[in-house]
């Protein structure tokens, strides 16, 4: 980002309607692609543990189920449920936070479940707003059939994810035409309080974010929860929102848009009107502490809630996020401002236009040093720039930023040929100017008089208003045809006009891919998160396990040796192979063969297999869950008739 403003520094440029008009374009099909692309929102805390843990096995059934997150999260009193292989609930009541030195929530399950594969499924929000949701299983005594689904869609999706979306795409577009239009006026051009372009740009600013504003405080409760959208007007669910932090900093925004609309009267109203220059400067003075008052606390409403207040160092992001969401607001919004006065209206000076260049310059340079602050406090590695989304987003982002500072640069050197140009135009000649201006004046003011003679004469003869009204809107075309002329016949001009769309255009770009980082997992969150998903249920691999035992049923034809293959050997899914040979090594045909695990140290087991008869003298056992490493006993069941059985076993270390 750089200084935009300096390719606006002549008073005489004007946006003619065809830009303004592509510029309005290109915006709208950037934040369409935007919305139509983007996913819901990426979760900022993650599930990084359970016990039970996912896809595990246990002997028998556990008291509760805990849940470990990254960071804070907030729960409901339905947002665990772990449900039994028939789909019903097999626990008692909502989840409680344990309070262990980690953000984690248990939930007490029913005594004496059966066996079989439970289901746990669990919805929050994370501190930073987004909603989080996740699924998984286990089984008590071994796997089972179920008839529960995991879920597929992630929570804060479907329509009413996708109109939350866009109620907060327009709110940050609402602040930005609020407060930076306002600055703009205030610093840079106090005479634009009186231009009806400019008020219309801010009062759509405010009206925007105020109806966003509404909009998101309707559709919290179902965005975070059911995912309904007829759930926006239930006033439980509304009150329930309004007892959160989000809530409370969506209504503290209305509050605040309340004194921004006096604010806005103030400015468009008494100040405008104002004429002694002594009172409207200590009226501008208080207009902006208290509009800078105002637009930090609308942008603290965004901080207090969202990203800068979870994560790391909260305290310095959360100040830091309001100064760079102000800096957002007075350059993009400035510079929305500068373009509809160029356009608009005929009478803005160059001064006023430098004054944005210094203004746009500082805003600039905050955003520099606080983007700077907020990349390191989300990526926290150099690996998470490259192997992380937030990361290559933020990649593009720098590359866009280069990118435009080029574009600056080339508009920079035809602001100076152009400001050159006019300063020997003005040199060769300095009363042209003003000896055209007092020829026009004077024409004027004879085409005046001619105007009004015939009545002062008692001329009978009328003057028609609307024939009046007619021949000065064809006088004004003309003049602006004429100037329109003159200015595209300049090529610094027309290179200046290029060049400054291209850096608009590029800026809009920007802003779209900040505006995605702002709903993207942050990069530490992510490689944290993954490392310890990794370092609690990633399997132990000890090696493949081979064993080999003698059995004597006592029966007829009972004597023979079973051998086992146990692949991969380690915590988590393996697969079981048993070979029953007898005499001579040669395959024998067993009507039954069972298996079972036991890690008597931690008493956990017996862990029962039921393998299936793949062929004469071979059984198989796929997805035989090992919860932990340690020095197991396996035991073998070998039947050879109705009657005559035995059992076998050995100890193995497994993982």
């Amino acid at each position: 980002m750089t200084a935009t403003a300096p390719p606006f520094g002549l008073s005489s440029i004007r946006r003619p309607l065809a830009a303004v008009a592509l510029l309005a374009a290109l915006i709208s099909l950037l934040f369409g692609a935007v919305l139509a692309g983007a996913t819901p929102a990426s979760a900022h805390a993650a599930l990084t543990g359970s016990n039970p843990q996912d896809g595990s096995v246990v002997a028998t059934a556990p008291k509760e189920v805990t849940l470990t997150f990254s960071e804070q999260i907030a729960m409901g009193e339905d947002s665990i449920r772990v449900l039994d292989p028939s789909g019903k609930r097999a626990d008692t009541g909502s989840p409680r936070d344990l309070q262990s030195g980690t953000v984690q929530y248990g939930i007490t399950l029913h005594s004496g479940l059966p066996d079989g594969t439970y289901t746990v499924a669990w919805q929050a929000v994370s501190a930073d707003s987004h909603p989080v949701s996740g699924a998984f299983t286990f089984s008590v005594g071994a796997p089972s059939q179920t008839t529960v689904a995991l879920p597929s869609d992630e929570a804060g999706g479907g329509l009413v994810g996708t109109l939350y979306g866009i109620a907060r795409y327009a709110a940050y577009a609402g602040f930005i035409l609020l407060a930076g239009g306002s600055a703009f006026v205030l610093a840079c051009w106090q005479r634009g309080a009186g231009a009806r372009p400019l008020q219309r740009l801010v009062v759509r600013g405010w009206v925007t974010l105020t109806a966003a504003t509404l909009a998101m405080l309707l559709l919290r409760s179902p965005y975070t929860g059911s995912g309904k959208l007829a759930d926006a007007f239930d006033l439980d669910g509304l009150q329930s929102v309004l007892d959160t932090k989000p809530g409370a900093a969506l209504v503290s925004r209305l509050l605040l848009l309340g004194a921004s609309a006096l604010f806005i009267a103030v400015l468009f109203g008494a100040y405008a009107k104002r004429e002694d220059e002594k009172e409207k400067q200590d009226l501008t003075f208080g207009l902006a502490i208290g509009g800078a008052v105002i637009a930090a606390g609308i942008a603290g409403t965004w901080a207090l809630a969202e990203h800068a207040s979870t994560g790391i160092q909260p305290g310095i992001a959360m100040p830091v996020d309001v100064l760079h969401l102000l800096a957002v607001a007075a350059w993009l919004g400035g510079l929305t401002a500068l373009l509809v006065a160029l356009y608009r209206t005929p009478d803005i000076t160059s001064r006023a236009v430098r004054r944005f260049s210094r203004m746009a310059f500082g805003s600039v340079l905050v955003l520099a040093a606080t983007g700077l602050y907020q990349s390191w406090r989300q990526l926290g590695s150099w690996s998470a720039l490259t192997d992380t989304r937030y990361g290559q987003l933020l990649l593009i982002k720098v590359a866009l930023v280069a990118v435009l500072v080029g574009v600056a640069w080339i508009s920079r050197r035809w602001t100076g040929r152009l400001a050159g140009d006019e300063e020997r135009a003005g040199a060769e000649d300095p009363a042209a100017e003003a000896g055209s201006s007092a020829a026009g004046a004077e024409t004027e003011s004879s085409e005046a008089g001619a105007g009004s003679e015939s009545p002062a004469a008692g001329d009978t003869a009328e003057v028609d208003p609307e024939r009046a009204v007619q021949l000065t809107r064809q006088r004004a075309a003309l003049t602006a045809t004429k100037e329109k002329r003159a200015r595209d016949a300049d090529p610094d001009r027309s290179g200046l006009r290029r060049s400054v769309m291209v850096e608009t255009g590029i800026a809009v770009v920007l802003l779209a891919v900040t505006t995605i980082l702002t709903s993207t997992e942050p990069g530490r969150t992510e490689e944290e998160a993954a490392r310890s998903k990794s370092a609690v249920a990633a399997p132990l691999t000890g090696g493949q396990v081979n064993l080999s035992l003698p059995f004597d049923t006592g029966g007829q034809n009972g004597k023979g040796t079973v051998r086992l293959d146990v692949t991969p050997g380690g915590t988590g899914a393996n697969n079981v192979h048993i070979w029953v040979d007898g005499p001579g090594d040669r395959p024998m045909d067993v009507p039954e063969v069972k298996l079972a695990f036991t890690l008597e140290s931690k008493d956990i087991g017996p862990l029962p297999v039921v393998p299936e008869r793949f062929t004469t003298g071979h059984w198989t056992a796929g997805g035989v869950q090992i919860p932990m490493a340690g020095d197991w006993k396996v035991t073998v069941t070998v039947r050879t008739s109705d009657i005559d059985q035995t059992t076998v076993d050995k100890n193995v270390k497994i993982g």
